[in-house]
């Protein structure tokens, strides 16, 4: 839901608290009572993003955020030939060929009332109409290392599709050593020598002691088909290379003359991971990518996280990833890892990738996330629209499930002052939105706190614009971003271990005149402001503000 529209319930709402009980209209029409609070709290909200895209001549998803009281009727008016509404699965799919822009009209209705929403859905062929709007979705990886099941994977979907998706997140996403069926019982990072499961072109099959429904030449095809039914994106962490298991073998790379040994660069290889080689530059290398993502789109893939790629910064496996996504036949938005990506490639990865990791591995602790301001400014710039710099993942929740392979057993170490700061930065950022803890077994609080739309509205505002840091010291930060309807995102962050107040002056900011004061955490207006914003932030906290300018 925008900004725009968010201000406008409110104002709805103060006018049903202000005025008398029965209305009369300028065209003296029936008199009509106001909603009951029933109605107030059970009518249909949408709250898509303003803009989405899809890409011309492949299979098209676009899952649709709505929340009320159900059963709630979906209507869409001036979709594009070849796409269609799925009203059960709350998803919008097809496939188009209509190149351009259409402005759709979405409608929920419910027993409480109606609402709708445009939306602006841009058709193209480039890999950037994918993610238009930060991407948001769940990540097995802080929750379950490298050894997340089948079960833990539907678990989560099934929470995110209930809880999540109806505020805007869309992906589900199986991370790290898949393929592995000795994981969590050997080294974190898998053993030299390992004989990986893979299929007789040499490509990587899902481990069947943690993947059952992967059986035969199935591969992850069912748990993308359930994850889908769910009206949710799927996708999956797949290391950059080609297995040594099939090096030994020399495979034939299927579609091709070549064989495995063609492709590979025995002398390139993972610092971390025993499990690859790197991958040539020639026409072996780029028939082994193209075979294995023509082997993803079979599955049903939406997403594709590729590690070991972006720091070192391989830059030729980039290129030859993202050529092998563009002939494979499926829209798959393309994610490198691990960081800090280096800013000097800022205009390579942004013409390849969607999101790339502009931080090392991000954990629950107050250094790394003072450290994510660093990398924001850094990356200033060189994000928007279809290409994001991402802070990376989201550590909040139950993380490493039974003491996997990614520390203690723990609930995340973040207060709830600095859950606030991390998504009040990831928004202002923005950057995508990835959630890593078991959200299965999420809290009240995690939830709430996932699920601010306002607050969401911010991070998927259809400018994309980046915030500027207008103040930064060791005590404080101030970020602030125009959005797309001409109003101010404002952050004030707490850096010190005790509670501050915060002023962030207009000429600090670039504003003059009179400004309407919203806070986006809290939902509630804090008046008018001339010349400065003040807050008393508490430690390691932010404020959100939404700024809008008065005549």
């Amino acid at each position: 839901m925008s900004s725009f529209r968010f201000l406008s319930w409110i104002t709805t709402i103060q006018l049903l608290l202000l005025t008398p009980l029965f209305l009369v209209t300028a065209a003296a029409a029936p008199l009509q009572a106001p909603a009951t609070a029933w109605q107030q709290l059970n009518q249909p909200e949408l709250h898509n993003a303003a803009i989405v895209g899809c890409q011309a001549d492949k299979p098209c998803l676009i899952p649709i955020a709505v929340t009320g009281a159900k059963p709630i009727f979906l209507s869409i008016q001036n979709l594009p030939s070849g796409l269609r509404l799925n009203p059960s699965r709350q998803i919008i799919a097809g496939q188009t060929a209509a190149i351009g822009t259409s402005h759709i009209l979405l409608t929920a209705s419910n027993a409480a009332g109606t609402t709708t929403e445009d939306i602006t859905l841009v058709v193209g062929h480039s890999h950037n109409v994918l993610a238009l709007t930060p991407p948001m979705g769940w990540n097995s990886y802080d929750a379950f290392g490298d050894s997340v099941t089948q079960a833990e994977m539907l678990a989560n979907a099934r929470a995110v599709a209930k809880y999540l998706k109806p505020h805007g997140w869309q992906y589900v996403v199986v991370d790290y050593c898949w393929f592995d069926p000795k994981a969590h019982n050997n080294n974190p990072n898998g053993s030299a020598g390992e004989k990986l499961p893979i299929d007789k072109y040499g490509r990587l099959l899902p481990a069947i002691n943690r993947f059952p429904a992967a059986r035969g030449d199935l591969g992850f095809k069912p748990l993308a088909h359930a994850i889908h039914a769910m009206g949710l994106k799927f996708g999956i962490h797949i290391m950059r290379g080609i297995p040594r298991t099939a090096v030994e073998e020399n495979t034939p790379i299927a579609g091709s003359p070549y064989h495995a040994r063609d492709a590979a660069n025995i002398h390139n290889t993972c610092s971390w991971c025993p499990f690859m080689y790197g991958v040539r530059n020639n026409a072996a290398g780029q028939a082994w990518y193209n075979s294995i993502f023509r082997q993803y789109a079979r599955w049903g893939l939406d997403f594709v996280k590729v590690d070991d790629l972006s720091n070192p910064y391989h830059q030729d496996e980039i290129e030859e990833i993202h050529k092998a996504i563009a002939l494979c036949g499926r829209s798959i938005v393309f994610s490198t890892s691990p960081g800090p990506t280096p800013a000097a490639k800022a205009r390579n990865i942004a013409a390849n990738a969607n999101m790339w990791r502009c931080t090392g591995d991000f954990w629950d602790n107050w250094g790394s996330l003072y450290a994510a301001f660093h990398y924001q400014k850094i990356w200033f710039g060189h994000g928007g629209p279809g290409h994001w710099p991402d802070l990376d993942m989201l550590p909040l929740g139950l993380l490493s499930v039974g003491n996997r392979s990614v520390g203690p057993m723990r609930l995340t170490h973040f207060t709830h002052a600095q859950q606030r700061t991390l998504l009040t930065l990831w928004c202002l950022a923005p950057s995508p939105l990835m959630l890593g803890g078991d959200f299965s077994h999420a809290s009240m609080w995690e939830r709430s706190l996932l699920t601010n739309d306002a607050v969401i509205a911010i991070n998927q505002d259809p400018a994309g614009r980046q915030a500027t840091q207008a103040l930064s010291n060791p005590h404080e930060k101030i970020l602030i971003k125009q959005l797309s309807n001409g109003s101010w995102a404002l952050g004030l962050f707490n850096c010190d271990a005790g509670s501050s107040v915060i002023t962030a002056s207009w000429q600090l900011l670039g504003l003059y005149g009179r400004y309407a004061v919203k806070n986006l955490w809290s939902k509630r207006s804090l008046g008018t402001a001339v010349g400065a914003v003040s807050r008393r932030v508490s430690a390691h906290g932010a404020a959100l503000l939404l700024l809008t300018k008065l005549p």
